[in-house]
């Protein structure tokens, strides 16, 4: 039992290791477009509109996003359904924008801030908050392709569904025949 436990959690943790690993460097870059593209918003073109500069430098650095995300972090988990795949990433990313949207906004309008480097930082925090939402929503909702056929990945949705593997044998591997109670009773 404890056994079986430890090598659970070390399969996860290589498993999201490898993801969280790519899924940081796209969201790197992403997060420069993000911050890029909304300082010089705020700073220039839409200098009193601050929570909607955030909301169009969130959009362009969620394009980049799906494409990123879709061709490299999470290639292997691709549905094969593209629409549904990319509606339900501008649904999660249409939260994760409210969310650091709502944290630029919350700060202006509820407590009063006018420094746009405040505004600033706190649309900053609410992307970090988006982010941890984002990572676990793209994992288990949007590429949620199963892997069983791959042995890193077989434990994956055990982990989240609790089933045992025993129950469910991995892709392209014939179900186990169920034993015949006479069989078993002629055989003794």
């Amino acid at each position: 039992m404890i056994n079986t436990l430890a090598e659970r959690i070390r399969g996860l943790a290589s498993l999201f290791w490898r993801e969280v690993a790519k899924f940081g460097a796209v969201g790197g870059v992403a997060f420069v477009i993000d911050n890029g593209l909304t300082f010089y918003l705020m700073h220039g073109p839409m200098t009193d509109s601050e929570a909607k500069a955030r909301f169009v430098g969130a959009t362009v650095a969620t394009i980049f996003s799906w494409i990123a995300n879709r061709l490299w972090t999470f290639r292997h988990r691709r549905q094969a359904n593209v629409l549904r795949e990319f509606l339900m990433f501008i649904l999660i990313n249409g939260i994760g924008i409210g969310i650091s949207t709502g944290f630029t906004a919350l700060a202006k309008y509820s407590m009063g801030v006018t420094d746009k480097n405040m505004l600033f930082a706190a649309g900053v925090v609410g992307i970090l908050v988006a982010t941890v939402v984002r990572f676990f929503a793209y994992r288990f909702l949007v590429f949620n392709q199963e892997l069983d056929q791959e042995p890193e990945f077989s434990h994956d949705h055990e982990l989240i569904e609790g089933h045992h593997h025993a129950n469910h044998p991995a892709a392209g591997q014939p179900e186990p025949a169920a034993e015949d109670p006479e069989v078993s009773a002629r055989q003794d």
